[in-house]
C-alpha cells in the first residue's frame, strides 16, 4: 500500500480533520513511499525506533508522537537521534493523540471499557473526551476498591486509589492517560468512580471532599489498547503486516 494511501485511511478512520489537538495528527516523518510493514506503540521512543529498524517496518504507528505545542522546536540530542533514527532508514512516523482517544471502537478510552466490561452510556469534558457508564454486572455493586483489584489483574499493575474505597460503584467514569484534570467533570456526570492514568497532588484532596475516589491506573498501562487494536485494523482491514509491542513504562 502507498503511504499515501495508509494516511488517508487512518485519518477517516478516526475523524482527525474534527478533533482539536496540541500536536499535529497523521504523518509526522515521512519515510518511504510504499508500506508493507507498521509497527505499532504507545510512544515513539528511541527504543521503539530501535525495534523498527531491526525488524525491518516501514512505517510506526503510535499514540504519542512528537512536536508537542509549546515545546522547544530545536533538532538536537534526543530529538535529533530519533529523527535521525527515522530518517537514515527511510521509515515513516505516524500518530494519532486525541483522535485515538475519541474512537468509540478502536480508541483508548473504548479499549479500557472493553477490557474492563464496563457497559458506556455517556460521554464528558472537553471534546467528550470522558466516558461513563455502568460497571461489570455482577450481584451487588462492587466498592472501589474491589474494582482497584479488578483493573491490577487486567492491566497487570497495581493502581492507586485516592478517596473512598469503601464507596459502592453504580456509575463509573473514566479516560486514558493523563486526564486526572477532568475529576470535576467526572463527579458533576454522576460518577460514583473516576479511573485515568496520572494523578497529581490536587487530586487527592478533591477525592478526600468530594467522596468520589479516584484510582490513578497508569498512564501507559491505560493507553496500550488503541494502539493495539490499530495493529489488528491494519492488519485485518488493509492487508498489512501489523504488529503491536508493548515496551514496559511504570508511569
Amino acid at each position: 500500500m502507498q503511504l499515501i494511501e495508509l494516511i488517508e485511511r487512518l485519518d477517516a478512520l478516526l475523524d482527525a480533520s474534527r478533533v482539536k489537538d496540541y500536536c499535529p495528527n497523521g504523518l509526522q516523518v515521512e519515510g518511504r513511499g510504499e508500506v508493507r510493514r507498521v509497527l505499532c506503540g504507545v510512544t515513539a521512543s528511541q527504543h521503539l525506533l530501535d525495534h523498527a529498524v531491526a525488524g525491518g517496518y516501514d512505517a510506526v504507528f503510535v499514540h504519542h508522537g512528537y512536536f508537542w505545542k509549546g515545546e522547544d522546536g530545536r533538532v538536537n540530542g534526543i530529538r535529533r537521534q530519533r529523527l535521525k533514527t527515522l530518517l537514515a532508514n527511510d521509515i515513516s512516523l505516524i500518530a494519532y493523540h486525541l483522535p485515538l482517544d475519541l474512537h468509540p471502537e478502536l480508541g483508548n478510552n473504548a479499549q479500557l471499557g472493553r477490557l474492563m466490561g464496563w457497559r458506556p452510556d455517556g460521554r464528558f469534558a472537553d471534546q467528550e473526551l470522558g466516558w461513563i457508564g455502568r460497571p461489570a454486572e455482577s450481584d451487588a455493586p462492587e466498592s472501589a476498591e474491589q474494582l482497584g483489584r479488578s483493573i491490577a489483574a487486567r492491566l497487570g499493575r497495581d493502581p492507586l486509589l485516592v478517596g473512598d474505597g469503601a464507596r459502592k460503584v453504580r456509575r463509573v467514569a473514566w479516560c486514558t492517560g493523563g486526564a486526572q484534570g477532568f475529576f470535576e467533570q467526572a463527579i458533576a456526570a454522576g460518577a460514583d468512580l473516576y479511573v485515568s492514568g496520572e494523578i497529581s497532588e490536587q487530586t487527592v484532596h478533591l477525592a478526600r471532599e468530594s467522596g468520589v475516589p479516584y484510582i490513578a491506573a497508569g498512564h501507559h498501562a491505560t493507553e496500550r489498547y488503541g494502539a493495539r487494536a490499530i495493529a489488528a485494523y491494519i492488519g485485518d482491514s488493509l492487508g498489512l503486516a501489523a504488529d503491536f509491542i508493548d515496551l514496559p513504562n511504570p508511569v
